[in-house]
Parts: structure tokens; sequence; C-alpha cells
């Protein structure tokens, strides 16, 4: 799998604090400008997803394969709804769903969904620049 670089659990009220470690653990990884600063978002986004929409908290691990940060979510709630997992367009703007993967899909690489009744695993990658 590769070099691990954290592994965390998480849960409402500590999407900021995650955010500030993993910022921190990737900077200090080597990720660095624009790719640092997409590579936080998307992992604002899924951990805010899986607070919001699967069961209130999740894991969260990152670790280096192939010269990548890798991240994956992970949570326990009911699953995304059919069609969500590897849907790619812009959500239509009455929509108030669906930003975040489609956001994460936008900024990061190789973006792999597995949804289920038992949860949602959420997996990304960035290159260092």
């Amino acid at each position: 799998m590769g070099r691990q670089v954290l592994c965390t659990g998480f849960a409402q009220g500590r999407i900021t604090a995650l955010r500030r470690l993993v910022s921190e653990r990737a900077a200090g990884e080597g990720l660095a400008g624009k790719r640092l600063e997409d590579f936080v978002l998307a992992v604002n986004e899924i951990t805010t997803n899986a607070v919001l929409h699967g069961g209130g908290s999740g894991r969260l691990r990152l670790w280096w394969h192939e010269d990548r940060l890798w991240c994956e979510v992970t949570d326990e709630g009911p699953g995304l709804p059919p069609g969500w997992t590897d849907a790619a367009h812009t959500p239509p703007e009455h929509e108030p769903r669906g930003r975040g993967l489609w956001l994460t899909r936008l900024l990061c690489d190789q973006v792999t969904v597995v949804s289920g009744p038992g949860g949602t695993s959420v997996r990304f990658a960035a290159a260092r620049e």
C-alpha cells in the first residue's frame, strides 16, 4: 500500500482540526501551493459529507503510493443514492447536494467511490507539483 502518513477518526465538530492536521502532514510530505490547497479542500468536502450524510463520523487515512499522496475517507452511513458514485457532471443549481464529490473529482487525481448500505469509501490522490 505504501508508507502511511496519517490514520485517524473524526466526527462532527472536529473537521476544522482535521483539516489543519491534514494540511500540516501533506505540506510536510512535500505537497505545496495549489496542489496542497486543492487536496485539503477535497479532504474538507469529503469529511464534511461523511459527517452530514454518512452517520456523523468517519475514518481518514493518508499514505504515499507511486509518487502520490492518497487519502481515503470512510463512513458507516446508509450509502449514496443510486447514480452518485460515478456522476461526473456538474450538479444542478437547485440540487443542494452533490458538490463535494464533484469538486473532489475536479481537484484531485484518480477519485474512486465505493458505497453501499454499510457505508461509503472515497479515495483520491494528489501528486507533488
